[in-house]
């Protein structure tokens, strides 16, 4: 082993699993505390728990978010977290940092069994905020994710406290974006702290999505004609504006009257039903429960575009799949997506906020057969240079072995 490495992630989440089985591969012993209830992962060293900033209230408010209506009435607390939901994000800006020194202590004490070379939290709230506790003499490294600076950063005055305690102890910072590398120096990130740059996941395996089978509509009874957008970013409030999407559908099916709308993660979600019925789209709006990763890169195969409205956004990982996969992005015009996006030529970047620029957006995409096409094979290049696993482990094994004791 060269090493042994001390995550603080969402043990739950398939992105920090990605990053997890990247690093196993790179050859390091890897633990991990989640800040979420969750199973340890496979072949992880040591798992703890720790649920911080009420996260064992927003993994209830989650997985009632899957059940239907019929079920939820039959649980009742569920019903009122799901009730809760919308405002659990600004009670978290507000109560979650004032939980973390009561974990600060446990966190320590684990530290002090395990002595790992590093310890690496792959966002700040708030697990790079409870990683800020970790002693001198053990490398920290922090790690930021989609809207880690743009958004939560500035929540609350804890909020803001508790991220610049982080940057301000981090020895090394990671992120998805150059554009947060920049931020994070001026949170208080030391100049000549190290930084990387690459995918939140640790990178793409090309080779798993390349052999990925077809999409099997029917399991979902899916039309299997027309043309399908999806938009699988679930339900984000103050960061990805589905409340957009909806509302531009109907200009676009005026002009594109096959188009089927699909979206994973938002079957049984009220508000989702809710924007579905005032716009009476409920004939080509589908409403999927959460996929597995192979069938959400088959879906990206089938579909002809990819949307994501979002006004705060890191580099999504379903952005970088569905480029793999050839599936058209069509994404908010904002500075990190503007990294990966240049206008007309391997996407569409529209006001997130304007359900008549996505509108347009989307029919000038599914208008433009050859754009298209030429994108593909574009956006595949793009990836294995930038995303893909042989372009992001040897840079990730690189940072590490800086700061491995």
């Amino acid at each position: 082993m060269k090493g042994h490495i001390l995550l603080i992630a969402d043990g739950r989440s398939p992105t920090a699993l990605s990053w997890i089985a990247n690093v196993q591969a790179l050859g390091y012993q890897v633990s991990l505390i989640s800040t979420f209830p969750c199973s340890p992962p496979e072949g992880v060293a040591h798992f703890y728990l720790l649920p911080v900033a009420l996260s064992r209230l927003s993994r209830g408010a989650r997985d009632s978010g899957q059940q239907t209506a019929a079920s939820a009435a039959a649980k009742p607390g569920r019903g009122l977290m799901r009730r809760v939901m919308p405002h659990l994000q600004s009670l978290r800006y507000v109560i979650g940092p004032l939980t973390l020194p009561r974990f600060a202590w446990t966190y320590k004490k684990i530290l002090r069994e395990l002595k790992p070379g590093l310890v690496h939290a792959l966002r700040i709230p708030f697990e790079g905020m409870l990683g800020s506790y970790t002693p001198r003499g053990i490398p920290f490294l922090a790690a930021t994710w989609g809207n880690d600076l743009t958004l939560h950063a500035s929540g609350s005055p804890l909020m803001r406290t508790f991220t610049k305690r982080c940057l301000v102890r981090a020895d090394g910072f990671s992120a998805d974006t150059r554009r947060d590398v920049r931020l994070a120096f001026e949170w208080g990130l030391s100049a000549e702290a190290p930084t990387l740059v690459v995918p939140g996941s640790g990178g793409l395996d090309l080779a798993a999505i390349s052999s990925t089978p077809g999409f099997d509509s029917a399991v979902f009874g899916l039309p299997n004609t027309g043309e399908w957008v999806v938009n699988p970013r679930g339900l984000r409030p103050g960061s990805v504006h589905q409340e957009v999407f909806f509302a531009a559908i109907p200009e676009i099916l005026a002009a594109h009257p096959q188009a089927q709308f699909i979206c994973p993660g938002l079957a049984g979600v009220e508000q989702a039903e809710r924007w579905a019925a005032q716009h009476d789209l409920q004939g080509q709006v589908h409403l999927l429960p959460k996929l597995s990763q192979p069938q959400l890169w088959a879906l990206y195969k089938r579909s002809q575009l990819y949307v994501s409205p979002s006004s705060h956004d890191g580099t999504p990982n379903s952005l970088l799949e569905a480029m793999a996969c050839g599936c058209f992005p069509v994404v908010g015009d904002i500075e990190s997506l503007r990294e990966w996006i240049r206008q007309g030529v391997n996407g569409l970047l529209v006001n997130p906020t304007s359900p008549q620029d996505l509108a347009g957006g989307i029919c000038q995409a599914l208008d433009a057969v050859d754009l298209r096409q030429r994108a593909a094979s574009y956006n595949l290049s793009l990836i294995e240079d930038r995303a893909a696993q042989g372009a992001t482990l040897p840079k990730i094994d690189a940072f590490y072995q800086q700061f491995i004791v």
